[in-house]
């Protein structure tokens, strides 16, 4: 599983028009999965992006209550090694993919966040504000 955390002012997810997920002061969370990942290894994702002292005062999402937004997106494990057309072979497929980035945002809310998420398998708008930016890759 991968994920590229964000800091964001504001970030917000629209499909066919409709903002369908939205936070402001939190996290914007971009979610791979691959083939090897299973619900512990999105459990163990969910933990590292809620206690990530990524934030001001190197604080974590879980200590300040930051809202936490979650976009799938399968193209992190996009490869463009090789030519000039990315292969997608190390994404799982959505039938893999989507319980998993389900049970990421199910462990999260456990935890206590408050997330929004984008929508699975739709051409979504992302828009994000970043601060600082800081940005961290996260390879579990």
């Amino acid at each position: 599983m991968r994920a590229v955390v964000q800091t964001v002012g504001r970030a917000s997810v629209t499909v066919d028009g409709e903002v369908v997920g939205a936070v402001d002061d939190g996290l914007l969370v971009l979610l791979g999965v691959t083939h090897s990942d299973t619900a512990e290894i999105a459990r163990t994702m969910a933990r590292k992006v809620h206690e990530l002292r990524i934030l001001d005062d190197e604080r974590s999402a879980a200590e300040i209550d930051a809202p936490i937004l979650v976009v799938s997106q399968f193209t992190l494990y996009g490869d463009a090694r090789k030519g000039r057309r990315p292969s997608w072979t190390a994404a799982a497929p959505a039938e893999v993919a989507e319980p998993l980035v389900e049970e990421t945002v199910r462990a999260l809310r456990q935890r206590g966040a408050t997330v929004a998420t984008g929508r699975f398998r739709a051409h979504m708008l992302v828009e994000s504000v970043n601060v600082g930016p800081r940005t961290i890759l996260l390879d579990l």
